[in-house]
């Protein structure tokens, strides 16, 4: 098997990796991903899809990630991972799909209005 790339995104998060046959080592911006991600629920983000399919030591990944937080980083890598699965072996789709690890989540935050405090928050009305 040759490298996998893929892309995964959640709100202003974009994560880019390589997957390829290994030991089980993720790295993630050239750290590993215990030291990026020190607490302990967005480490279990990242590897659920690995866990679920149970290939948690045959690949090894490299993430490149970009904008957003700790929370939409680890979620972007989780969907990457996912689509990165079930393009090297078609049998882990019904898994990943029943968790719905498949699915991009497209919620981002509304953009901000002019004439309003945030995107829907107005000023206080004044009836006199």
């Amino acid at each position: 098997m040759k490298a996998i790339n893929t892309t995964g995104r959640r709100k202003t998060s974009v994560a880019r990796i390589y997957v390829t046959p290994g030991k089980g080592e993720i790295t993630v911006n050239n750290r590993d991903y215990k030291e990026y991600f020190p607490i302990e629920t967005l480490r279990y983000v990242v590897t659920q899809p690995l866990s679920l399919t149970d290939n948690l030591d045959k690949f090894d990944i490299k993430a490149n990630l970009a904008g957003g937080g700790f929370k939409g980083q680890a979620e972007a890598i989780r969907l990457a991972i996912s689509k990165a699965l079930v393009s090297s072996d078609e049998n882990n789709r019904p898994v990943l799909k029943e968790k719905k690890l498949l699915t991009r989540d497209s919620r981002m935050v509304e953009r901000k209005k002019p004439g309003r405090r945030k995107a829907r928050k107005k000023d206080q009305f004044s009836k006199r």
